[in-house]
């Protein structure tokens, strides 16, 4: 069973919503999120990325930068940009990006059912960034940013969300990246109550996005568990913030890749060695792959579309079919030398979002020897993988649209 919580959010007000909102922290980099935070003293960005607030020598792992985080927090509630609901409530979040649409329910989810395997995953975390997350909310004393996760679609579950969204609206603007975001408040608490028991008849929960922050989650409540004498099990440390999509809904991108170098490779060298694995084609256009085992890459100005023999595809083997394993075994790993695409610093992972355009600008720079276009995991492998308790190759998925931070604060306690 999935137990889901409803909670007080400290959230925007309405006007303020547009303002405050802001991507998530881990999808910019520390100049981005000074670019995108000028001017707007509101920007949750000075609470998920308060290293933007102090000078730029400082560490982003420096305590000085999770301490300012806090005070940032603190001061957003003070100053009335952030406030919280007088009561328990769930709410419905719905993200348009063009023609793809979807709408998830925020609630919070239970540590317990992380830890026990009721939440699946299919990667795994870091530990720099896991330990990041940590301190981050701990000294927050809040999860300031949402996970994202996918459940079995439920018609009833469907049912209620469905009649929600056809009240008014909480929150309703569309973001500088052209997404339109909209949100209700499911404050009825027979509605509340049946949402709760429809979610402990679903038997599991898979994390799409946010892998590190519910790995956190989990440690923040074992390290306040230790310190709590009296602990019931009931305290807000036991349950993290997190927005449900049913499966049906979710738009996964692929999660492409650039490598700065051929290993030592000649070029001609380098597309003989290719041939052995892949039939290659020139493309006088970016090659966006139109089916699995279809791979683009790029280098020398020109764009070649990769298609796999059958004699490296394992159709049996549910983590060596994905075409993120068959690029890395029979080419990054073998010819690139990228043994371990995790910590490799040679490897570097584009959001689909960014397009082919990234993948040539990165190559054109002179900074990267050649890119690669990926088509995109399914959520029916990922559901797949993870039921057998499998782990996917590093940087799989990438989901958009992104959930937007600032919208809902859980405060633990």
């Amino acid at each position: 069973m999935a137990v889901i919580k409803p909670f007080r959010a400290v959230r925007p007000t309405r006007v303020l919503a547009e303002k405050v909102s802001a991507l998530p922290y881990d999808v910019m980099n520390v100049a981005e999120a000074c670019a995108m935070a000028a001017g707007n003293s509101d920007s949750f960005l000075h609470i998920s990325r308060p290293e933007i607030d102090l000078p730029p020598s400082i560490d982003p792992h420096d305590e000085s930068v999770y301490v300012r985080g806090k005070v940032n927090l603190d001061d957003f509630i003070q100053r009335g940009v952030l406030t919280q609901d007088g009561h328990d409530c769930f709410y419905v979040y719905r993200q348009q990006m063009g023609s793809v649409s979807q709408t998830g329910l925020v609630v919070c989810t239970s540590v317990d059912d992380y830890q026990a395997g009721v939440i699946k995953k299919h990667e795994l975390t870091r530990a720099d960034k896991e330990e990041d997350r940590v301190k981050h909310i701990d000294y927050l004393d809040a999860n300031d940013e949402p996970v994202f996760y996918l459940s079995r679609t439920c018609a009833a579950v469907e049912s209620i969300i469905e009649g929600v969204t056809c009240g008014e609206a909480e929150y309703d603007f569309v973001s500088d990246d052209g997404v339109i975001h909209t949100a209700w408040i499911i404050s009825d608490h027979i509605l509340i109550e049946r949402l709760v028991m429809l979610f402990a008849a679903i038997p599991n929960l898979y994390v799409a996005d946010g892998h590190h922050r519910s790995a956190a989650a989990s440690r923040v409540r074992d390290l306040r568990r230790a310190k709590n004498s009296g602990h019931s099990g009931r305290e807000e440390y036991n349950f993290f913030l997190t927005v449900i999509f049913p499966e049906t809904q979710l738009n996964i991108m692929p999660y492409n890749r650039a490598v700065k170098d051929l290993n030592g490779h000649s070029l001609s060298e380098f597309m003989k060695q290719v041939s052995t694995c892949f039939t290659i084609t020139s493309s006088p256009v970016p090659v966006v792959p139109g089916d699995r085992h279809e791979f683009g890459m790029y280098l020398d100005n020109s764009w070649y579309l990769l298609e796999s023999l059958e004699s490296i595809i394992n159709e049996q083997d549910t983590v060596e079919r994905l075409d993120v394993s068959i690029l890395q075994n029979n080419l990054l790993s073998p010819l690139l030398g990228i043994g371990n695409p995790r910590t490799d610093q040679r490897i570097h992972f584009v959001g689909g979002i960014r397009g082919n355009d990234e993948l040539e600008r990165l190559v054109d720079s002179g900074e990267y020897a050649v890119s690669f276009a990926l088509h995109p995991t399914s959520i029916a492998e990922l559901i797949e993988l993870a039921d057998q308790g499998q782990i996917m190759p590093p940087k799989s998925t990438w989901f958009e649209p992104k959930l937007r931070s600032g919208l809902f604060v859980h405060l633990l306690q």
